[in-house]
């Protein structure tokens, strides 16, 4: 993993076939597909590969919409869908006599068919039809990106030209920007455990990429531009629910208009009450659009790991990336690494993986005991082969402890001391709640008397770094004295 990647923290998605059962029932998709079994050979499409007006009807009354409620703005999206995807196939020029038989149109262009892709929607594999959204899904992104089509009328000039320059539009700022209010709501909805329960006041998304992050309080041009990026986003939004990427609730129309007409900026999502901010739109990813948008950020070069993403590779791999995931994920991702090993073969692999003298090392013992608690007892063959072993020794004694077996010879001092240093070493790179550290450190002080005479005497490279952090932390100050007196000689003793 290069260094200089973005990470981000890791998700559970549900499987490719419930993801592909997601993507066939979205609407837009799932018009496109009905569209798509509807075209037969050689259905008249204009120069767009658009349908004409008589096939627009068709295609209206084939859904179930109707004509007064915007049916044929819907059938003309699923329409594009269908073509931009490959369920439809486009031919510019229709074959001498195929207009005929077909009825064409004046203004036919070219003949429409269902394509290759649509076989795929009965044949094809959970991938492939996911694959299918995804090629949809960039289309519709491509659309949310566009301009508004008002502000396009008005900027064309007298010989028909788009004045580009006059629109004040950037194709690769705008797709930019959306994808970072993406990448932040797919970011929320991660640190939410991937649960998606909490949708996110539309202002609010609007201001994380709008207001820096230095400033404390946003000024009013400031709110005025998160306030236009809102009404931009609602928008966009409404475009992208329809193929299942998000669940919106829209900006309320009267709010709306109130905006328009007093010139008023949006709040910033917790000036206001629940009742209030829910009018300025609401936003939550489905399941199905975490999984797009973490596609899209792994084509981007984005590290967007998934749980089950380590049960192929070595425990090393494993031990080094545990202890940056949430609990819950964490646990998920050794359940699906543990699946794939026999319970003493993998107590092996991990206790390997758990040595060194490195600066991650306490790390990824710690997570390597974690991974033990869910190794069942054939673990203790394994964990009996190291208890001579200096650095592991006292791991696997708390590992048989933890499994009731009590023939286990007890550890020397300098291995329970060792353990210790190695533990709050770990814990100090872990746990940021000074609190809790504290209490760690009152705990084992007091579990040992003259705790800190042995401890700067430990052969652990952490013993000076954590006999200080002691210091910092234990509440009695003559303690604190001695810790920080160990730490001194601990520095001393290892000429660091």
């Amino acid at each position: 993993m290069s260094g200089d990647r973005p990470i981000m923290p890791p998700v559970r998605l549900p499987s490719e076939a419930e993801l592909a059962r997601d993507a066939l029932a979205a609407p837009l998709l799932a018009r496109a597909v009905r569209l798509a079994r509807w075209a037969g050979p050689g259905t008249p499409v204009g120069a767009g590969g658009e349908l004409l007006d008589e096939g627009l009807r068709e295609a209206v009354a084939h859904l179930g919409l109707t004509e007064d409620e915007d049916g044929p703005a819907h059938a003309g999206e699923a329409w594009r869908l269908a073509v931009d995807t490959g369920l439809v196939d486009v031919e510019e020029d229709a074959p001498d006599g195929a207009g005929e038989a077909a009825g064409a149109e004046d203004g036919a262009a070219g003949t429409a068919t269902p394509g290759e892709a649509a076989a795929l929607v009965t044949s094809g594999s959970p991938r492939d039809i996911l694959d299918l959204w995804l090629d949809g899904l960039d289309t519709v992104l491509d659309d949310a990106a566009a301009p508004d089509i008002a502000d396009l009328v008005e900027h064309i000039g007298e010989g028909g030209e788009l004045d580009l320059d006059a629109l004040d539009w950037d194709p690769e700022e705008e797709a930019d920007f959306l994808d970072s209010v993406l990448g932040n709501l797919y970011l929320l909805t991660v640190l939410d455990d991937g649960s998606g329960d909490s949708a996110v006041p539309l202002p609010a998304l609007a201001a994380s990429v709008i207001v820096p992050e230095d400033m404390d309080e946003p000024t009013d041009e400031v709110l005025e531009d998160v306030s236009e990026a809102m009404m931009r986003l609602d928008d966009q939004f409404r475009l992208l629910a329809p193929i299942g990427l998000v669940e919106y609730r829209p900006v309320d129309e009267t709010l709306i208009a109130e905006l328009g007409a007093e010139g008023g900026a949006a709040p910033d999502g917790a000036a206001a009450d629940d009742a209030d901010v829910s009018r300025y739109g609401m936003v939550r990813l489905t399941p199905l659009g975490v999984y797009g948008v973490r596609a899209r950020m792994l084509e981007a070069g984005v590290d967007a790991p998934a749980v089950g993403d380590l049960a192929d590779k070595g425990a090393d791999v494993l031990l080094d990336r545990l202890p940056g995931y949430p609990e819950m994920v964490a646990q998920g991702e050794l359940e699906a690494w543990l699946a794939r090993r026999d319970g003493t073969d993998a107590t092996r692999e991990l206790l390997a993986a758990a040595r060194g003298d490195d600066p991650q090392a306490p790390l990824r013992r710690l997570a390597c005991q974690q991974a033990l608690l869910m190794v069942g007892p054939e673990a203790a063959t394994a964990l009996r082969e190291v208890l001579d072993d200096p650095r592991l020794g006292g791991l696997a004694r708390v590992g048989l402890a933890e499994r009731g077996i009590t023939d286990v010879p007890p550890p020397p001092q300098d291995m329970v001391f060792w353990l210790t240093i190695d533990t709050i070493a770990a814990q100090l790179d872990r746990v940021e709640d000074t609190a809790e550290l504290r209490e760690l450190v009152e705990g084992v002080v007091g579990q040992h008397s003259g705790f800190f005479e042995a401890a700067w005497r430990v052969d652990h490279p952490a013993a000076a770094e954590v006999l200080e952090a002691m210091g910092r932390l234990h509440p009695d100050k003559k303690l604190a004295k001695e810790a920080r007196k160990a730490a001194f000689k601990a520095r001393s003793a290892s000429g660091r």
